[in-house]
């Protein structure tokens, strides 16, 4: 599920576009590289997310798995781009 775009299910950011960005058994971090960065990201339960059939570009992705270095600018552009695209 890393790399995955997911909207927010429940909450006060309902409805809101995330980038997992890493995952635990019940829980997923959630990023959006504006009020969510990567230094802190958002933890939610994965019952409250709704998981979005798309996923970062190949590049992103594999920085995500491998623990490479990951900018909030790029959050902020894929999510942009998904955005466009939808």
């Amino acid at each position: 599920m890393t790399g995955q775009f997911v909207t927010s299910r429940a909450g006060h950011d309902k409805g809101t576009v995330y980038v997992v960005t890493a995952e635990e058994k019940d829980f997923v971090y959630l990023c959006d590289g504006r009020l969510k960065k990567l230094e802190s990201p958002k933890k939610k339960r994965r019952i409250h997310v709704q998981p979005i059939n798309r996923t970062v570009e190949r590049e992103l992705l594999g920085r995500l798995l491998g623990g490479g270095i990951v900018r909030d600018e790029e959050i902020r552009y894929a999510i942009k781009q998904y955005k466009k695209q939808d």
